[in-house]
């Protein structure tokens, strides 16, 4: 007899949750919640595993040291709603946490709640508003080892699951670099990730954490060409 999904439930709850952003009515609603999401950090425990099959880096990661909470951070938010409309978990050899946020690692969003433009949830690649220094670590390295990174992102495309560079860019070429260089467009990045949409139908499965782990797997060698473009210096 094949397994009934808790999934819609969660979507339901989730779309309930953002729509009222209601505390008295998620304190009410409090049983509910604590059954989907027992249920759903079952599942990140499994996912865990599977990723450190292939990525080491995450096998010390726990469903709940990588899932984020509901609640939002408000504090320097003009939207005051106090809850998200979506689960959350971040995955990387750094740990979860607002210091390692910006460091290279895997993200999974589930729910109604907007990742990007007219997406709703999906799984989330590469590095996310790194810091100043960061980012011109990380453009030196692509500049300087482009045949490397070129070949690492044919191979992204040409998986079918990551298409284009997702995350914001600057207007013009960053100072110190000539307006007419050939890597001109990767310079203007803001960020470097990449993006596959993932809907409700996509995690209505039981198996769905197996899917999450292979559809991850080619974003791979870009986290790996990331961590050490960062930490290289570290060992000079």
């Amino acid at each position: 007899m094949k397994q009934k999904s808790y999934i819609p439930d969660l979507y339901e709850f989730l779309e309930q949750l953002g729509r009222r952003q209601d505390r008295e009515w998620f304190r009410a609603n409090r049983g509910r919640y604590d059954e989907l999401r027992s249920l759903w950090l079952a599942d990140l425990d499994r996912l865990i595993a599977l990723i450190g099959e292939w990525w080491p880096d995450v096998k010390g990661m726990t469903a709940r040291s990588a899932a984020y909470r509901i609640y939002r951070d408000t504090r320097f938010s003009a939207d005051k709603s106090p809850f998200k409309s979506y689960f959350s978990a971040g995955f990387s050899r750094y740990g979860r946490s607002a210091s390692t946020a910006h460091l290279p690692g895997l993200y999974l969003q589930m729910g109604p709640g907007r990742f990007a433009e007219s997406v709703d949830s999906g799984l989330f690649g590469g590095v996310w508003q790194p810091s100043s220094a960061d980012l011109r670590k990380l453009r030196r390295a692509i500049v300087d080892n482009i045949e490397e990174f070129e070949e690492i992102t044919s191979a992204l495309e040409s998986s079918g699951k990551y298409h284009g560079w997702w995350g914001e860019r600057l207007k013009t070429i960053p100072k110190g670099y000539d307006r007419n260089h050939p890597q001109a467009e990767l310079l203007r990045l803001k960020e470097y990730g990449r993006f596959m949409p993932a809907d409700m139908d996509y995690f209505n499965d039981p198996a769905w954490p197996e899917k999450v782990a292979d559809d991850f797997r080619p974003l791979r060698p870009m986290l790996d060409f990331f961590t050490y473009s960062l930490e290289e210096e570290l060992f000079d």
